[in-house]
């Protein structure tokens, strides 16, 4: 495995890759929505590098190698925005950094660039370990919870209280809510072969236009609380605040913060929760790994809270998490639409065409990973980064466009870890089902349910 591997070779130009056979009106979409990942991997086994499908009416083409992704991602960047289906986000998102396009996203990007700041991300590491321990207050030896939807209630405490300075307390619950059927109906979308517009009242669209109004009623009146008292409190939006362009001394309309604020609040809890729910299920199936890691904490910490300052020591804790991402990728699947006609791995690509790069599949990659399918976190104690494609491990994308928050996520994702995993084992309840459930992000279908057992 090393960087030269990533060279790709294909045949000439031609018209289109190839790729399973259509059947009927919907072409493939009917066998991909049965079994997304099962799809992925599959057609990337069968067909190669490029893969091309029908959904419906549209040629979709799926990117299954390092160099495919860093082309699209990096060096024809420009050349493409994010696909429809996430377009349609824009309704619930607005025009935030997940969403928006062009000039007016660099824009944004460089405003909220500082907000991310290595040491004021570092800031927050306490509050993450606080709010870690009061969760396990109320935790009983010997109780089996559903810890994935403990995990999105801690992350979804922790953002509120990083990026508003505020605790949601009695309102987490309606907000969760909310979320919880955003997230839903996204699902419900992305599967159906038609698009139905956001302004036609379905009983679908009508739902997801009360929960924006419930989360936006928050959101707003956190926004308008703060320009009466603009003084830096410490948090993410204190900086969108008074973030200001140096040429033209723009700064964020509330209806940019609402944006950014939602798109933040939406990735910024989610993605975190559902890494340490697959962490947790991975960490139950494997004694060895979960003695190690016990080991590097009791070593470590000695008993006492962890810290940032930890983080550099806790290198085995870092790799859990690192081939946690790997196996359940939270972006599994990355999408772009070309803007105009190109040339992608030796094809040509019609202006309009999504280019699906495929982490799941890259990710367990045999090319690229020994054994791909186990969970290792000691593969990545040896270099491995810098021995395999840049872009056969992209968590949270790449490019100019890479996840802003991944630093944070990263951070927050290890420090949780570390807190629980001192105190607490975690196995899997009997009558436990974890499946992947491939959606907006990659989130267990049925939670997990895991026994609690102090140690």
């Amino acid at each position: 495995m090393n960087h030269a591997g990533a060279t790709l070779t294909v045949p000439h130009a031609s018209r289109r890759p190839p790729g399973p056979p259509p059947r009927g009106l919907f072409g493939n979409l009917k066998e991909f929505s049965a079994d997304r990942l099962g799809s992925l991997t599959r057609w990337a086994r069968q067909y190669g590098d490029l893969v091309s499908a029908r959904f419906g009416p549209k040629w979709i083409l799926f990117a299954n190698h390092p160099a495919l992704v860093e082309e699209v991602l990096v060096h024809q960047n420009r050349k493409f925005i994010k696909h429809y289906r996430l377009r349609q986000a824009r309704s619930t998102l607005g025009e935030g950094l997940l969403t928006s396009e062009g000039e007016f996203w660099r824009s944004q990007r460089k405003l909220a660039q500082p907000a991310f700041h290595r040491d004021r991300v570092a800031a927050y590491g306490r509050i993450m370990v606080e709010f870690s321990e009061r969760l396990l207050g109320s935790w009983p030896d010997g109780q089996v919870r559903d810890v994935h939807l403990d995990m999105m209630r801690l992350t979804l405490e922790v953002v509120a209280k990083t990026l508003f300075d505020s605790e949601l307390g009695g309102g987490s619950a309606e907000v969760s809510a909310a979320m919880e059927t955003l997230m839903h109906c996204f699902v419900v979308s992305t599967s159906s072969p038609v698009i139905v517009p956001r302004w036609l009242p379905t009983p679908m669209n009508l739902r997801v236009a009360r929960s924006v109004r419930r989360l936006e009623r928050v959101l707003f009146g956190i926004i308008a609380e703060r320009r009466r008292r603009p003084e830096d409190r410490g948090d993410l939006l204190s900086m969108l605040l008074h973030a200001q362009d140096e040429e033209s001394g723009r700064r964020m309309t509330d209806r940019q913060l609402r944006d950014e604020c939602m798109t933040l609040f939406l990735a910024g809890h989610e993605t975190t929760a559902n890494t340490l729910a697959w962490a947790w299920f991975l960490l139950a199936g494997s004694a060895e790994v979960e003695a190690r890691l016990h080991d590097e904490l009791d070593r470590v910490l000695g008993g006492r809270p962890p810290t940032v300052d930890d983080l550099p020591r806790l290198g085995y804790a870092e790799s859990l998490i690192n081939e946690t991402l790997r196996l359940y990728p939270p972006g599994w699947m990355l999408g772009r639409e070309a803007t105009e006609p190109l040339e992608l791995g030796g094809y040509r690509v019609a202006k309009g065409t999504t280019v699906f790069m495929t982490a799941y599949a890259i990710h367990r990659d045999p090319r690229w990973f020994d054994d791909p399918d186990a969970f290792r976190p000691g593969r990545w104690a040896d270099g491995l980064i810098q021995r395999i494609p840049r872009y056969a491990y992209f968590p949270f994308g790449g490019g100019p466009r890479i996840c802003i928050g991944n630093s944070f996520a990263l951070m927050e994702a290890t420090l949780v870890l570390a807190t629980i995993a001192q105190q607490y084992r975690l196995s899997l309840a009997p009558d436990a089902e974890v499946t992947p459930l491939a959606s907006m992000t990659l989130r267990p279908a049925q939670g997990v349910k895991m026994v609690l057992s102090r140690r």
